[in-house]
């Protein structure tokens, strides 16, 4: 390969958002709600006359407006009045408030997991390699989780020619899950923390000899006092998620905990040799001990220093999934309180437009001095291969309908309906298709810190061109999907996917 094409600089994009075909502007919900009120006039005309024709299209025209108007995250007046009377009515029943522990309100008496995270149990089985791994299971959405820990090699003194080369083979990774029997979601978390010191006193600790001068030694105590302080730590995981129903077998019962362990682990030593080769460095599955620990921590930052302190002398603190929950906790609209704790969740509402490079991340996941404990996390839902063919013709076909339907169409839609045709070409040349999304979490000590916390992390996501907006109304419930344990969002949701996208 010659130099010029070493040098020549790759870009990334093509995402989109499938369109439903409507009127002009309007949604496909919108246009049905345009005609269902014309009829109604016309009837409340017929029958009336024109007063109850008039509140008639007065009403509709209220309703319409309520789905047409959207603001920048393109949510519609029907949207947020929906979170504001859900969140309401959430909080007079008491569902905001959660206690546990003895004198809370787990029968138990235990520091049970809340929300969506309260029905889960983990077991522990061995892989083909003889590697213990946890399984998550979530009885409400018949799901199993299993959770990999990473260690990513960075970009630093990599060369660029070898970076565009393990993208590539993350999207092809990626791309396979949607040939993984059963797989019904991903997800990539990336986690900054303050660093302890902990793991650099236990280093010192081994290897100094007692027999060292004592320059030395003062030397290597100012070391771990000093250098641990300002430094973070990062730790990433993979979540895979499939579904307990067997529909690929005869039958499609659904797998027990007992059945589903066994069953992955045969898969597990495939799905983490694909990743070689990816940037991903270093992959092992969690076990059962270590993902309580880490969900323990997220909910009660301050028992990272209680681990640490076990860890420096030698022993492993344990705790059970019945315990690794809060003992108190309050969901408010635009914050959630934990133990000791108070976080703040926002999820992508808009990815970044045109083409970007590889680095487009990196401000965001990279430590930041003014957010101590920040938590992003890609979400992404493979699409089955048989379904991936349908719908991106039907995004063509409802593309094309919406440039139809314009006496002059705006160049916005002829460049989705571009998309939507370059899309389809490369379905059909063999690339995967798959939703994505993304949640990022930051977690300070007080709610004074908030109103900080709050700027630094929207203007990292403006600095990575990422259009983000705070989960008004379901704080603990986005918490909770942004730690990795295998929440599939749209799983959990009452309203389905296809209602959402007309809207």
């Amino acid at each position: 390969m010659s130099a010029a094409e070493e040098s020549e600089t790759v870009f990334y994009g093509n995402w989109r958002q499938p369109s439903r075909a409507g009127l002009g502007k309007l949604s496909a919900a919108a246009t049905f709600v345009l005609f269902a009120a014309l009829v109604a006039t016309l009837i409340a005309n017929m029958v009336g006359g024109l007063v109850p024709a008039f509140v008639t299209a007065v009403v509709s025209g209220a309703v319409l407006f309520s789905l047409i108007r959207k603001d920048g995250h393109g949510l519609t007046r029907l949207h947020r009045i929906g979170e504001k009377v859900m969140f309401r009515r959430a909080r007079r029943r008491g569902l905001t408030v959660y206690r546990s522990g003895p004198a809370g309100v787990v029968p138990t008496g235990t520091c049970q997991l809340p929300g969506v995270l309260s029905a889960t149990r983990v077991s522990e089985f061995v892989d083909s390699w003889g590697r213990p791994f946890a399984v998550i299971a979530h009885p409400a959405v018949s799901t199993y989780a299993v959770v990999l820990a990473v260690q990513p090699d960075g970009d630093a003194l990599v060369d660029q020619y070898q970076i565009d080369v393990q993208v590539a083979r993350w999207g092809h990774w990626l791309a396979a899950l949607s040939g993984e029997p059963g797989l019904v979601g991903a997800s990539v978390v990336v986690e900054t923390i303050p660093d302890s010191g902990t793991r650099l006193r236990q280093e010192i600790h081994s290897h100094i000899d007692a027999r060292a001068p004592e320059l030395a030694k003062r030397v290597m105590d100012e070391i771990q006092a000093v250098y641990p302080v300002g430094s973070a730590a990062v730790s990433c995981y993979i979540t895979l998620t499939f579904t307990a129903a067997t529909v690929y077998r005869l039958g499609g019962a659904r797998r027990s905990l007992e059945e589903f362990g066994p069953e992955v682990a045969t898969r597990i030593p495939g799905l983490t040799g694909a990743l070689s080769g990816t940037g991903a460095g270093t992959v092992r599955p969690v076990g059962a001990e270590e993902i309580a620990r880490i969900v323990r921590v997220a909910y009660d930052p301050a028992a990272q220093a209680l681990f640490d302190e076990a860890a420096l002398a030698g022993q492993t603190a344990r705790v059970e999934w019945a315990e690794a929950g809060p003992a108190g906790a309050d969901a408010l609209r635009d914050r959630y309180v934990h133990d000791s704790g108070v976080s703040m969740t926002w999820m992508m509402t808009g990815a970044p437009t045109g083409q970007v490079q590889s680095n487009l991340l990196t401000r965001l996941l990279e430590p930041n001095q003014r957010v101590a404990r920040k938590r992003v996390a890609l979400l992404y839902r493979p699409i089955d291969v048989a379904r991936a063919a349908d719908i991106v013709d039907r995004d063509v076909n409802d593309a094309s309908a919406r440039l139809g339907n314009m006496r002059r169409p705006t160049e916005r839609a002829k460049v989705a309906y571009a998309q939507a045709v370059r899309t389809s070409r490369e379905e059909a040349q063999g690339a995967g298709l798959e939703n994505f999304g993304m949640v990022v979490t930051a977690t300070g000590t007080s709610s004074s810190e908030l109103a900080d916390i709050k700027a630094t992390v929207e203007a990292l996501a403006a600095s990575v061109r990422i259009r983000i907006r705070p989960a008004y109304g379901a704080q603990d419930a986005a918490f909770a999907v942004g730690l990795p344990v295998g929440v599939v969002p749209m799983l959990h949701s009452r309203v389905s996917e296809r209602v959402r996208e007309a809207l």
